[in-house]
């Protein structure tokens, strides 16, 4: 195939209707809107969220509890998963990531405690539960807070 036999798929290429353009057109007179009411009109028309006049869903429902607009999401890092690297090695949360253990960083990255190390490990990461930093210093290995 060259660059000149290229054509689009058949059917992916559509006509854009043109609305009002007389009868014999098919959308012509009212244009695909029917005859009279709001939907009809310039600018007429509900806004999003309007139930005709009933009491809309959002106002029915009960709201509760406060969503945190700074809060700060980790990436977490099981103990286990660490196991893979070699002895003596650092482990920084861009190796995760190159590794692809870690496929989104977001606010930073936490290593939880669940599961063993067997291996002496260098970690860095901006977080460390109780349990992880324990078993890391045990392992012979050190942590280090990013």
């Amino acid at each position: 195939m060259k660059l000149h036999e290229l054509k689009p798929a058949p059917g992916s290429r559509h006509k854009r209707k043109r609305l009002g353009r007389g009868i014999s057109a098919g959308q012509g007179k009212t244009a695909g809107r029917g005859h009279k009411g709001q939907k009809a009109r310039s600018g007429g028309g509900v806004r999003p969220g309007f139930e005709g006049g009933q009491n809309p869903i959002y106002r029915r429902l009960p709201k509760r509890g406060f969503t945190n607009p700074n809060r700060v999401e980790y990436a977490i890092v099981n103990l286990d998963v660490l196991n893979r690297f070699e002895d003596g090695s650092v482990v920084t949360p861009e190796l995760l990531v190159e590794t692809g253990v870690v496929k989104n960083l977001k606010g930073g990255l936490k290593v939880l405690g669940d599961g063993e190390l067997n291996k002496k490990l260098t970690v860095k990461a901006h977080k460390f539960s109780q349990s992880a930093a324990e078993k890391i210093t045990a392992a012979g290995g050190a942590t280090e807070v990013i």
